[in-house]
């Protein structure tokens, strides 16, 4: 007779969770809704409709800006510790009592071994992201120049087009106003709303990509997409907040400083080793930023500390997104999965987590509501997320195809238009200083991108002059 006590522990996990998460986010909304009465919604005029009771997100959006942020982003990680928590008390419950080595199988069963043991090897016969080492010059047969030329320019029109308008629409949804019924404008304030919908989109996306290219199997467990999913949405979000303190351009060239995260990262995850040139441009992309800063003014943004809330913000968009990529690579390093395996394993996760933590604060009613409101804001959302979709598939398109390289100086071009594009759409003003602070920063990114190939160039020439010697590390000056 099969056991079904260990299956009852498991949902009863589950059904706990649920419960204490409908408390908690009860008591959230009652300590929120009896705050200060400056920051409580006046009551309706006498024989007027009674007013909707405002959702956990609605009463945060009321707090000052200055700190509404912080309590939102307690709430967003509350959220996301209901799908921790769970996952790792399943997790140590299944290790302990063996419960994915048991011979009756059950739908259940079958679902937790999916998420903590993975597919197994079937499958990795072939490779999955086209043949072994895709790549420039990989494909099976040779392009003609023409070709080439024809492909790089639909690469840089694809990644230009899909991030150009993702870049204005950002913008404009965090930072322009929506006009609503009776001429009232408003601003659409729930950046994990915007997280949602792009992570949903790009899970649909790769999904119908994977059933189509029968991409099932792979090795890698469920859960350990979970790390990069959390991290990348972290970044997300802070990257939505704080275009509510600094101008886009200075978040564009903020990314361009995560080189500094990304290589501390690296030295405490992987133990990487970095040339001198890439600490070389590193600072130089730290002195750029900090021209730029100094240089260029937002009049709405004046205050000192809406700009120290936005470098904040942004700092903390940086560590997230250096996690995520260096995270990236030691899966795909140990599990050998496709590129596209990877994002929609990512965007499941992040749809998981949003998703949680917008249907606990109520976020899919207040964005829902503000949605009705403001049919524009719908045409914008839609087109962000499908932008940002879309730029993902070129990314991985434009890394098989042309190399690295090749999309590093694409995306170096883009973040230069768009630093220009807000500036002429939204009138950022930008001085000398900031100028040369811009100029620094791409002068850096070239520079680290010409080192990069010299040294492979010199490394080829060593290897091939050396014919397998024990020969010491190529270097060069800069």
């Amino acid at each position: 007779m099969r056991n079904y006590v260990p299956d009852i522990i498991i949902l009863f996990i589950i059904i706990v969770t649920v419960t204490i998460v409908r408390l908690v986010s009860q008591i959230l909304h009652e300590t929120l809704a009896d705050g200060p009465p400056e920051l409580v919604l006046p009551p309706p005029a006498e024989g007027a409709a009674p007013r909707p009771e405002l959702s956990l997100s609605q009463l945060i959006d009321q707090k000052s800006k200055e700190y509404s942020w912080l309590l939102r982003l307690l709430v967003n990680l509350f959220g996301y510790f209901c799908i921790f928590i769970p996952g790792v008390l399943i997790y140590k419950y299944a290790k302990r009592t063996k419960y994915m080595e048991r011979s009756d199988r059950s739908h259940l069963s079958a679902l937790v071994k999916f998420c903590y043991s993975g597919t197994g090897t079937d499958g990795l016969d072939r490779p999955l992201d086209g043949p072994a080492g895709a790549g420039k010059g990989s494909t099976g047969n040779k392009r003609t120049t023409a070709q080439e030329c024809a492909l790089l320019c639909y690469c840089l029109v694809g990644l230009m087009g899909s991030y150009l308008t993702w870049g204005v629409l950002q913008e404009k949804i965090m930072t322009q106003e929506y006009e609503g019924p009776e001429k009232r404008k408003s601003h659409f304030k729930d950046s994990q709303f915007l997280v949602f919908s792009n992570r949903v989109l790009g899970f649909l996306i790769t999904a119908v990509y994977l059933v189509a290219k029968r991409q099932f199997r792979h090795r890698a467990p469920l859960y350990k997409y979970s790390f990069a999913s959390f991290s990348n949405i972290m970044s997300a979000w802070f990257q939505y907040e704080a275009l509510k303190f600094v101008n886009f351009p200075t978040q564009v060239l903020a990314k361009s400083c995560k080189i500094i995260p990304v290589m501390i990262m690296g030295k405490i995850i992987s133990r990487n080793k970095y040339e001198f040139y890439e600490y070389l441009t590193a600072v130089m992309i730290s002195v750029g930023m900090i021209f730029f800063l100094t240089g260029s003014t937002d009049e709405s943004k004046a205050s000192a500390m809406t700009t120290l809330t936005g470098v904040l913000l942004l700092t903390f968009y940086m560590i997230f997104d250096s996690f995520t990529s260096n995270w990236q690579g030691e899966l795909f390093k140990s599990y050998s999965m496709s590129s596209i395996q990877m994002m929609c394993g990512v965007n499941l996760f992040s749809t998981l987590f949003t998703g949680a933590s917008l249907a606990m604060q109520g976020g899919f009613y207040s964005s829902l509501v503000f949605a009705v409101d403001h049919p524009k804001f719908v045409v914008d959302c839609v087109v962000l997320s499908i932008s940002s979709a879309i730029g993902q598939l070129f990314i991985f398109y434009t890394i098989a195809t042309f190399g690295a390289v090749v999309f590093t100086i694409i995306m170096t071009l883009r973040q230069a238009v768009a630093i220009l594009l807000s500036c002429l759409i939204y009138q950022h003003r930008i001085s000398f200083l900031g100028v040369v602070g811009v100029l620094i920063v791409f002068l850096a990114i070239f520079l680290r991108v010409y080192c990069n190939q010299r040294l492979k160039a010199i490394k080829q020439r060593h290897q091939s002059a050396q014919g397998g010697g024990s020969g010491g590390k190529p270097r060069i000056n800069v």
